[in-house]
């Protein structure tokens, strides 16, 4: 499946994260998804979306929403996960519905889109700049499909859909794939975890004798696996690594094996161990 690199903007008197909604509609239906609904007839625009997995006949729904407020100036995504979709219901309301917030803009919004048939992920940058990150669909289990037949991830930058500007520094404001925060869902049999990621899990990450860095200028990818923290591996997100910011920016790029990677960072962040690859999926 491909990828997608582009901006969008407010030219033409729409607003930029509307824009991007159309985008990800357009660019997920053209490649193996189900628009199940698209309403950009009210304020809060809404798109879900169904995946066939990589078996062709999986049922794997998500959605995204917009969410804004003119006079707090703030312009906004809400990222979702569901474990159905009944087409009576609102969006927030869909069977299993599990929301993350992304900071976004009524400006340009620069991106990067990547899918396959079982997950979507994508990266934006906006404002001063900052980075939002999200991820919505199936993670690589490690189980059979008999033990772990839905094993979805539902990430992105806020906890829920609250009312936080691209602008914010507070600790709220950070990607999921760190793991171990609401940011992050992980559907597991009987409902959502909130589950920790590997190697962030690692609390001396990134400082001290465990600082992780390029070898030769060669930068090393680890996955991003997750767990429990005591017992329970439950498996890595589809095509997100860790990478090491030693000498690293964001919207670098790099390709390892054939396969194109380009580099984000979380939010405002740029310490060692606040960057990710996304893998551009082609």
């Amino acid at each position: 499946m491909p990828h997608q690199i582009g901006y969008v903007d407010n030219s033409g008197g729409t607003l930029a994260h509307y824009k991007f909604l159309t985008q990800l509609r357009d660019f997920a239906s053209a490649n193996g998804w189900t628009v199940l609904r698209y309403d950009d007839s009210i304020e809060n625009r809404e798109l879900i979306l169904r995946g066939p997995g990589y078996t062709g006949t999986e049922e794997i729904f998500v959605g995204v929403r917009t969410y804004q407020n003119a006079a707090a100036d703030y312009y906004n995504l809400a990222a979702a996960v569901f474990t159905g979709y009944v087409p009576g219901n609102g969006f927030d309301a869909q069977p299993g519905a599990k929301l993350v917030g992304l900071p976004a803009h009524n400006n340009r919004i620069d991106y990067w889109l990547t899918l396959n048939p079982q997950r979507i992920a994508f990266a934006l940058k906006v404002g001063t700049p900052v980075y939002e990150s999200a991820y919505i669909g199936k993670c690589l289990p490690y189980g059979r499909p008999s033990q772990y037949p839905y094993p979805v991830v539902c990430s992105g930058m806020l906890n829920g859909i609250p009312a936080t500007r691209f602008s914010d520094t507070s600790s709220s404001h950070s990607m999921g794939y760190k793991g171990n925060s609401v940011r992050l869902g992980l559907r597991s049999n009987d409902g959502w975890l909130n589950a920790y990621s590997y190697p962030w899990s690692e609390t001396n990450i990134g400082s001290g004798s465990w600082r992780l860095r390029d070898s030769g200028g060669v930068y090393h990818l680890l996955s991003i696996e997750l767990h429990d923290n005591t017992a329970n591996l439950w498996g890595a997100l589809d095509g997100i690594y860790y990478i090491s910011g030693f000498n690293n920016a964001a919207e670098n790029t790099l390709s390892i094996d054939g396969h194109q990677y380009v580099v984000i960072q979380d939010s405002f962040r740029v310490g060692f161990s606040d960057y990710y690859a996304m893998r551009l999926d082609s």
